[in-house]
């Protein structure tokens, strides 16, 4: 069975920085791309990042490019999302997905099509 378990959230002030964790399981963790979402109440879920584990691609939405950097460590079956320059606009609740990474191309800018499971997610609360 596929899992994937985030970590790492909690409270941060605005201009700190957090580490995200998605530890997986359940499948060749090499073949995929890990995929970064995040949701805020009252709004739609928003695509943040896609990291290949085949070969490191990565891809970063507009809104976090420069701050926020993806990385995967494939020994340990994980990938990290390194989060600077918090904003208050980053709070949400963040998930990890694994696709291949053509579908986390698609799904960081269309979310709304993706028809996997979403796990518990973790959440991050940026503070003025």
């Amino acid at each position: 069975e596929v899992q994937l378990v985030e970590s790492g959230g909690g409270l941060v002030q605005a201009g700190g920085s957090l580490r995200l964790s998605c530890a997986a399981s359940g499948f060749t963790f090499g073949d995929y791309a890990i995929g970064w979402f995040r949701q805020a109440p009252g709004k739609e879920r928003e695509g943040v990042s896609c990291i290949s584990s085949s070969d490191g691609s990565t891809y970063y939405a507009d809104s976090v490019k420069g701050r926020f950097t993806s990385s995967s460590d494939n020994a340990k079956n994980t990938v990290y999302l390194q989060m600077n320059s918090l904003k208050p606009e980053d709070t949400a609740v963040y998930y990890c997905v694994v696709a291949s990474w053509e579908s986390c191309t698609i799904l960081v800018v269309t979310p709304q099509y993706y028809s996997g499971s979403w796990g518990q997610g973790t959440q991050v609360t940026v503070s003025l």
